[in-house]
């Protein structure tokens, strides 16, 4: 028999299968021997995991009426519209209250502080409609309050506090709101297995209106208060009627109170009536046409400039006329209603409390500010020295001798400074009297007690500060229009003169040093009056928690 036909009935049995029917060929090593039969289970497939159960032990099957999901699916107990309303973390839950008495700002900045999943979340007040309001209608409310707020100058902290009060007004507790200088966005997550919604709106226009940003304020308290039902309807038709404002004061009311508040400055620093005049002249016009470049659309930058030229070439004319007057006075009248004290402080404040992008760019926006002062000023002084005007630096503007009609001056100083500010009429008299006791500290400390001037602004500061918070929390609202008008005696105007002046007689030198003391005397301000607001809350009878701070260690 060749080799051939030897083969050949070994691949006829391997054709043929085990039970004697037809099958396929089974060339694999693992196949079962001739005449052992496999146990089979009808429809299921064979089970070769080590973790699976063993024969003769039966596990409790739970049927449902969906497969199985992945790990990140949803629980099949979990209900959207009928989920708990709180997660109890290991911890336990912070105590947090959420009395009326309490104002939503403290409220809101302490929960922020919080992470998402130890906020505490009460049951949600049913609301007039039945499925509630669309989440991005409610965040697009959100993103224009803070617009608003934003662009009015209040500090992000206030304004991230705002936003989150106005989601949670509506039952959106697991949002995220983030504040930056031009940039506004909030995040709303439902719970942690479904997508996020965000949203964000660009701040383009900035104005100095108080009087909107009181009423954005009692918006923001109206929707936070647990005893009001405001609808999202509602908050639009008010929050619309808000942005149609007119401005409290006309055009020329404002055009006379930055003269007043350049005239008021001047006698401030030891200044006359012809002083005052001249001051209040130069002023004037500046802001004329500060106010025409800004109806061509120039930038801010040239608006300040140019606005800085009048007072300065009034006191270089005076002075190449020979008439016997301060010409210093009336440049530092002119310089203290230019500037920038409000965006100072707002920039400062940011940076204390952590929002360090914004506290950078609302202090190059200082700068670029001061920058088209100094220039405006510096090409008048050039010009005036090289006509021969006998301009003094040495030349001390003390009032010493003085106090009341410096203490009547500095009162006027932050009535108009409130004027222009477009604040409320209610809020007026109490910020002139902030602004009079603020001189009155920094007189007492500064010339009775011989302290230096850093000191002595930074003592004064911090007192408006103060009072400025307690006056917000007693009538909840915003603590600017409190605040920022009572900070204007205490700008530093002369120091700012003189250092230019030193410059442009070129003694640099000299120039620098009192560049730099004004500089000083701008952060004690800032300091003075965020340090004042802080240590109001130890006056306060706040039962939140205390508001979560960075930690920390040294050289890291």
């Amino acid at each position: 028999m060749t080799e051939a036909e030897d083969r050949k009935p070994q691949s006829d049995e391997a054709r043929s299968g085990y039970d004697g029917e037809s099958t396929s060929e089974i060339t694999s090593e693992f196949a079962l021997p001739k005449g052992l039969a496999a146990h089979r289970t009808g429809g299921e497939t064979e089970t070769t995991s080590e973790f699976a159960v063993p024969r003769g032990l039966d596990a409790p099957q739970v049927t449902t009426a969906e497969p199985e999901g992945s790990a990140f699916s949803r629980p099949s107990t979990y209900d959207a519209r009928s989920a708990p309303a709180a997660f109890t973390p290991p911890t336990g839950m912070p105590t947090v209250s959420l009395a009326k008495d309490v104002p939503w700002q403290d409220r809101m900045r302490a929960m922020l502080r919080m992470p998402v999943t130890e906020r505490p979340a009460p049951e949600h007040r049913p609301k007039a409609e039945d499925e509630g309001p669309a989440v991005p209608r409610v965040l697009d409310l959100t993103l224009r309050i803070g617009e608003l707020l934003l662009a009015g100058g209040e500090g992000a902290e206030d304004v991230e506090a705002a936003m989150f009060a106005v989601c949670r007004s509506y039952g959106l507790d697991r949002c995220e709101p983030t504040v930056t200088f031009t940039l506004l966005s909030i995040s709303y997550q439902p719970s942690l297995v479904e997508d996020p919604v965000t949203a964000s709106r660009t701040v383009r226009r900035r104005g100095s209106d108080y009087t909107r940003l009181a009423a954005v304020f009692r918006l923001v308290d109206d929707l936070s208060d647990p005893e009001t039902h405001q609808s999202l309807e509602d908050a639009y038709r008010r929050l619309a009627e808000i942005r149609r404002n007119r401005h409290p004061y006309p055009t020329w009311v404002l055009t006379s109170a930055s003269g007043l508040l350049a005239g008021a400055a001047s006698v401030l620093v030891g200044g006359g009536v012809l002083v005052f005049l001249a001051a209040a002249v130069g002023a004037m016009l500046g802001d004329r046409l500060a106010w025409l470049c800004a109806g061509r659309g120039l930038p801010e930058f040239y608006q300040f400039l140019v606005a800085a030229m009048p007072p300065a070439a009034i006191g270089v004319a005076l002075t190449l006329a020979h008439v016997d007057v301060a010409a210093s006075g009336v440049i530092t009248g002119g310089l203290f209603a230019l500037l920038p004290g409000r965006a100072l402080v707002a920039g400062v404040q940011d940076g204390l409390t952590g929002f360090y992008i914004t506290a950078a760019a609302r202090l190059l926006e200082v700068m670029y500010f001061f920058v088209g002062i100094v220039v405006g000023v510096l090409v008048v002084l050039y010009v005036g020295v090289s006509l021969g005007a006998h301009l003094n630096p040495d030349a001390a503007l003390v009032g010493a001798h003085r106090p009341v009609v410096q203490i009547v001056a500095s009162m006027v100083l932050s009535l108009t400074f409130a004027v222009l500010l477009q604040q409320e009429r209610s809020t007026v008299l109490a910020v002139t009297l902030n602004g009079g006791v603020a001189w009155v500290v920094y007189g007492a400390m500064r010339y009775a007690g011989e302290i230096s001037p850093v000191a002595s602004t930074a003592a004064a500061a911090g007192l408006v500060g103060l009072f400025g918070q307690l006056l917000s929390r007693y009538r909840f609202a915003s603590a600017l229009p409190y605040t920022t008008a009572a900070i204007g005696p205490l700008l530093p105007g002369s120091a700012t003169y003189f250092g230019l002046l030193a410059i442009a007689q070129n003694e640099v030198d000299r120039g620098l040093v009192s560049l730099t003391k004004a500089a000083a005397l701008a952060m004690a301000i800032a300091i003075g009056v965020n340090l004042g607001s802080e240590v109001s809350r130890l006056f306060l009878r706040v039962s939140v928690e205390k508001r979560r701070a960075a930690k920390r260690t040294r050289g890291f």
